[in-house]
């Protein structure tokens, strides 16, 4: 989980949430052929993320450049069940939440979430303009995703930890493990803040949820900030002493 690594796979998962919100605007409207022009962006960003991620790449290996392992390739456990809820998420906020944001058990959810995540209640109050259209519920779905994920990737932390400090053998990170450690910490602070305090959802206006901002705001960014915290918590424990049984 280097930082190059952590970059291209937010990077990607992001373009591709918000090209699969964009595809599912242009299909449910009038206008078909604006599917390649769609396709044609989401390429050409994540392509152009990826370049510069893999600049930084490059960087870390001092000159000195490593074929890639098919191991790299494969999917962590954490990775797969990380890609899953993103699925989730993505088709509760175009199939199911629409549908369901007045059923008993979704408003439960609701005020669950609403009375745990200070974020939920934050949105909650920026959608006071009368937008909803399943927005909460999708909300409350991601946070609960969000949840469940970090606490099953907690129980791995030591397990992933070894595994980074095994990684770092090979390809050493250029910013050092308690740098990167240090960066990512404070990464996941900001988050915490304008997430799950809610502080981001002040500034926004009630036209933002409309668009693509405030589908990625409101089904993927719970979700990726809870992997940014799994990932800071590993990077801390892999800077510390190796320690043996």
């Amino acid at each position: 989980m280097g930082a190059a690594r952590l970059l291209a796979k937010g990077w990607v998962v992001v373009c591709l949430f918000a090209g699969a919100h964009a595809l599912h605007a242009v299909l449910g409207g009038d206008a078909p052929g604006s599917v390649r022009s769609v396709l044609e962006c989401v390429a050409l960003f994540a392509a152009m993320g990826l370049v510069f991620v893999s600049g930084y790449a490059a960087a870390t290996e001092h000159g000195h450049a490593r074929p890639l392992e098919f191991a790299q390739l494969v999917p962590s456990f954490d990775g797969l069940v990380f890609a899953a809820f993103v699925i989730l998420s993505f088709a509760n906020q175009i199939v199911l939440a629409p549908e369901v944001m007045q059923n008993p058990l979704a408003e439960a959810l609701h005020a669950a979430i609403a009375f745990a995540i200070p974020g939920q209640r934050a949105l909650e109050g920026s959608l006071a303009c009368g937008l909803d259209g399943g927005r909460v519920f999708s909300s409350s779905f991601a946070w609960l995703l969000a949840i469940v994920y970090f606490a099953s990737a907690a129980t791995r932390l030591r397990l992933t930890a070894g595994l980074i400090r095994l990684e770092r053998v090979n390809r050493p990170e250029v910013l050092g493990p308690t740098t990167l450690a240090f960066l990512l910490g404070i990464v996941a602070v900001v988050g915490i803040q304008l997430l799950l305090v809610g502080s981001a959802y002040r500034f926004l206006p009630c036209s933002a949820y409309t668009e693509i901002t405030g589908a990625l705001l409101i089904g993927l960014a719970p979700l990726m900030l809870a992997h940014l915290i799994v990932a800071a918590l590993a990077n801390l424990l892999a800077s510390g002493p190796n320690e043996t049984p």
